[in-house]
């Protein structure tokens, strides 16, 4: 045993003294959708992008998530996210990173941060029941809110997107994965709108789906997940590949799950779909789209809209 440790021990102390920077050491709390990255040996990582509230480190495996957030409270907590109380300074993109045994250390030529994980949140906790009239009530709501906000999606909702929404309301599995397949990684920026759009739904569909016990809605997440994650890798961002994983299980941001919550009837949904739609320049549009899209596909599939109604967007059995 002695032998097969010591290997070990200097690999992981080795790159340290690559790291010019000021030593700094904090705590932080870390979504429990990293667990098994963190609780794995160390690993060797790099800083994919840098801001002033978040840092994304790209951890070199083939699990996911394989991007790490590491946050300050005033940024989004997205479901990848390590949250900091301490700023982020002193870092920018090909920085050398470590991730594993429960911390995660970045190295710059400012400043070397090493993180131990203290406490977990989960990203993905269930709704509890919920009643179909508020749902119904909350589709409507939501409807008005998008309506009049002024941030649009990224895309036009007549395209792929629209695609998708029939597809998803009518039950049509093939309609809905061809859809799909054309959304990923479609449109600019660290996370595509169709990306965004597609993570909204799926959370939607999954969350929803049990809380308002549609078994048609979750056969149907589950078979956009396998979609949209078997080469999310190849055809988007590596930040917005994990973000598709992570929606793939049901994980989302606050502020997705905030809606979702008011949407359930758990709390005001108004106030949590405006700090949705305030999200990124398109990304809280389009994930509001997607969350819109599943209630409705929810609601369809579930009938627990009038008996016309369901027709009206096609048979779902």
């Amino acid at each position: 045993m002695t032998v097969g440790t010591r290997p070990r021990a200097r690999r992981a102390t080795a790159p340290a003294s690559r790291f010019t920077g000021n030593p700094v050491y904090a705590s932080g709390a870390a979504s429990v959708a990293l667990r098994p990255a963190l609780e794995s040996p160390r690993r060797p990582a790099r800083v994919l992008a840098a801001f002033p509230l978040a840092v994304y480190l790209e951890v070199r495996s083939e699990t996911e998530p394989h991007v790490i957030a590491v946050v300050t409270g005033k940024a989004t907590r997205l479901p990848n996210a390590v949250v900091l109380s301490e700023p982020l300074d002193g870092f920018s993109a090909g920085d050398d990173g470590w991730v594993g045994d429960g911390s995660i250390e970045i190295g710059g030529h400012r400043e070397h941060l090493g993180i131990q994980v203290r406490r977990w949140w989960d990203p993905a906790p269930r709704l509890g029941p919920a009643d179909p009239v508020r749902l119904s009530r909350a589709l409507t709501l939501l409807e008005e809110i998008r309506a009049a906000s002024p941030r649009r999606p990224g895309l036009d909702p007549a395209g792929a997107p629209g695609l998708l929404a029939d597809g998803c309301r009518a039950g049509s599995l093939i309609d809905s994965v061809t859809a799909a397949e054309r959304l990923i990684g479609l449109g600019p920026g660290l996370t595509p709108s169709g990306d965004d759009m597609l993570a909204g739904l799926l959370v939607a569909l999954r969350h929803l789906g049990l809380a308002a016990d549609v078994p048609r809605a979750v056969w149907l997440a589950d078979w956009l997940a396998a979609t949209v994650t078997y080469d999310a890798r190849t055809r988007t961002t590596p930040i917005s590949a994990t973000l598709l994983h992570c929606a793939a299980r049901g994980e989302a941001s606050q502020e997705v799950l905030g809606v979702l919550r008011g949407v359930a009837g758990h709390q005001p949904l108004e106030p949590a779909a405006h700090r949705l739609l305030r999200l990124g320049h398109t990304s809280g549009a389009d994930m509001a789209w997607g969350v819109h899209t599943g209630l409705s596909a929810v609601l369809s599939q579930g009938a627990l809209l009038p008996h016309s109604a369901v027709l009206s967007h096609g048979e779902c059995s």
